[in-house]
């Protein structure tokens, strides 16, 4: 795996510490908002325009997955374009093309994601992830933090969709903050630090971890439809995006097998719920998850093997209505 140093691309092998996974900083930190005004940080000067905006996203990655649902859940299909990377690492990582199910670059005309890091900063030194928010008139990158941009997409494009839908409410952002600072670091980003962790200590502390915060999960879903009660919000979709891989790919290619979340009654129900909310399920390729993380990652899978299986029908009926 590798990183842009002064705008030049080097292999890099520093992301671990002790045998442990730290996931760097996101660099981007500006926000559209609604009248152009500066956002909780950066800089002012982007305000919500129809068309001006464009999101560089792999269908493979859950960070940016994320943002794809928001633009799904939000109906903003007309207002913010969207280019989807090929699965598999490149030399420079992600790549456009459209040999292995990605797109090619329609609005700067590039080859890869590095080379958009590059127009934004062409000394830019850091990783070169998805999601990517571009500003078309401004040419630049607005934002590279999942996160931030899906609170964005919940509320700064308003006047350009008819979905009122609210996922992060004022009376209940400080529940829903108190579950995603469970939930990131021991399941999101936990899943990656038992992948990735380089001693068997590292490895079994993020996996006991993930497996803790999902029992305790299990336990709260028995009560209520949703992570902060009868409402679907933010926190919900940040949760789905790991859930959707685990079975897949993190049960077998990171190690995290102590149990699928097919064997969490309510879990299960719970995920496949949110996959059968309207316009979720077109957001979703297990095919071009499971040919990233398997095809991409050969210190982790050094055939480069993709597995066949699991069979999952995330269309089955569940019963979750039952607890509204």
């Amino acid at each position: 795996m590798g990183m842009l140093v002064e705008g030049k691309w080097q292999e890099d092998g520093s992301r671990t510490k002790d045998g442990r996974f730290i996931r760097p900083s996101t660099t981007f930190r500006n926000f559209v908002t609604a009248d152009g005004a500066p956002g909780p940080t950066g800089k002012g000067g982007f305000k919500a325009e129809a068309g001006r905006y464009h999101l560089y996203i792999s269908l493979a990655c859950p960070w940016a997955h994320r943002t794809l649902i928001f633009r799904a859940l939000k109906k903003l299909g007309n207002v913010l374009s969207y280019t989807n990377t090929e699965p598999l690492y490149g030399p420079t990582g992600w790549e456009f093309g459209t040999a292995q199910g990605g797109m090619d670059d329609e609005v700067n005309h590039k080859k890869t994601l590095a080379e958009i890091y590059l127009m934004a900063d062409p000394h830019y030194t850091g990783r070169v992830s998805v999601p990517v928010l571009w500003d078309k008139k401004q040419k630049t990158i607005v934002n590279n933090e999942s996160s931030e941009i899906i609170r964005m997409l919940n509320s700064a494009f308003d006047a350009f969709t008819n979905m009122r839908a609210d996922y992060y409410p004022a009376e209940l952002r400080a529940e829903i903050d108190r579950v995603n600072d469970i939930v990131y670091p021991t399941v999101n980003n936990g899943v990656y630090r038992a992948g990735f962790a380089t001693t068997q200590d590292a490895y079994e502390e993020a996996a006991r971890g993930i497996f803790q915060t999902l029992d305790m999960l299990e336990e709260r879903l028995a009560k209520q439809r949703y992570l902060v009660g009868h409402q679907l919000t933010e926190a919900d979709w940040r949760l789905f995006t790991t859930l959707i891989r685990f079975d897949s790919v993190y049960y077998s290619h990171f190690k995290c097998n102590l149990r699928r979340v097919a064997d969490y009654p309510n879990l299960w129900n719970y995920l496949r719920d949110l996959y059968q909310v309207p316009n979720v399920a077109e957001t979703v390729s297990i095919d071009q998850i499971k040919r990233h993380y398997y095809g991409s990652q050969r210190h982790v899978n050094p055939t480069g093997i993709v597995p066949i299986g699991p069979l999952l029908d995330f269309t089955a009926p569940h019963d979750r209505a039952r607890l509204n």
